[in-house]
């Protein structure tokens, strides 16, 4: 299995327009970061997490030419509204893209995009609509979800295995509870929310998530849906050896 960081910054991106990169020093490369999503692979099966607004760039960036099925976390637009982006996917693989969300943010989707999961005239359907359950085999892959609380709402977090292995994200939670520990314990890789330092109502800290995973004990962890408060090399000068920032292109093989 592998991971790709295709974005690893927070829902304005670094550095924010107006080229405020904050406390990132814009001579690193690193500290240059879109909106999140990432791409899970195994031998036969991709799987897409969320459509940032900046989804074709990463797409070509990471050399990414099909995707064969996309998973929302949640419906902020952070999170979706890249999703016109899959028609070209849709063109190159000439058949509609399984997209699956837990209901709630499914109608939502279906809501605001109805012509991406119900074509019409001349324009057809690109996203082919399925409820994310709690757990189920997509391609040669098991997912395994929870819902972790976000503000008002609920995200998804996700666990993905294949060959042993196992790949754990979560982004966008503002508390962890006792099914989120369960599911991130013990995984390979762990792509885990640190928007800041400075505690979040509604997003992890970096103290919350160095406790999460001090909890769940994973192979290696990369921090991801950073701030312009977070420089790279400052970061990652102060973790561990089995924690590290991530970067947009970022690629983890496990």
């Amino acid at each position: 299995m592998r991971a790709t960081i295709l974005g690893c910054g927070t829902s304005s991106g670094v550095p924010r327009i107006g080229n405020d990169w904050g406390d990132c020093n814009p001579e690193e490369p690193k500290n240059r970061r879109s909106r999140v999503s990432i791409l899970v692979e195994s031998e036969t099966t991709n799987i897409l997490v969320d459509t940032s607004p900046d989804l074709r760039n990463q797409l070509l960036a990471c050399e990414i030419t099909t995707v064969d099925n996309v998973i929302w976390t949640h419906d902020h637009a952070d999170h979706c509204h890249g999703i016109d982006d899959l028609r070209q996917i849709f063109h190159n693989r000439r058949e509609p893209i399984p997209g699956y969300a837990r209901s709630f943010a499914l109608d939502s989707l279906k809501t605001r995009f109805s012509y991406v999961f119900k074509g019409h005239s001349y324009y057809p359907t690109i996203c082919e609509a399925q409820v994310l359950e709690d757990t189920q085999t997509i391609g040669d892959m098991t997912v395994t979800c929870v819902d972790q609380p976000h503000g008002g709402i609920t995200s998804t977090g996700l666990r993905f295995e294949h060959g042993g292995k196992s790949v754990c994200y979560a982004t966008d939670f503002g508390e962890v509870s006792d099914e989120m520990r369960d599911l991130y314990r013990n995984c390979d890789l762990f792509i885990v929310d640190a928007l800041r330092e400075k505690p979040h109502p509604t997003h992890a800290h970096l103290q919350m998530t160095l406790d999460l995973i001090q909890d769940v004990q994973p192979g290696f962890t990369l921090l991801t849906h950073m701030d312009k408060s977070m420089d790279y090399n400052r970061l990652a000068s102060m973790l561990p050896e089995t924690i590290a920032p991530a970067y947009d292109g970022c690629i983890q093989e496990i």
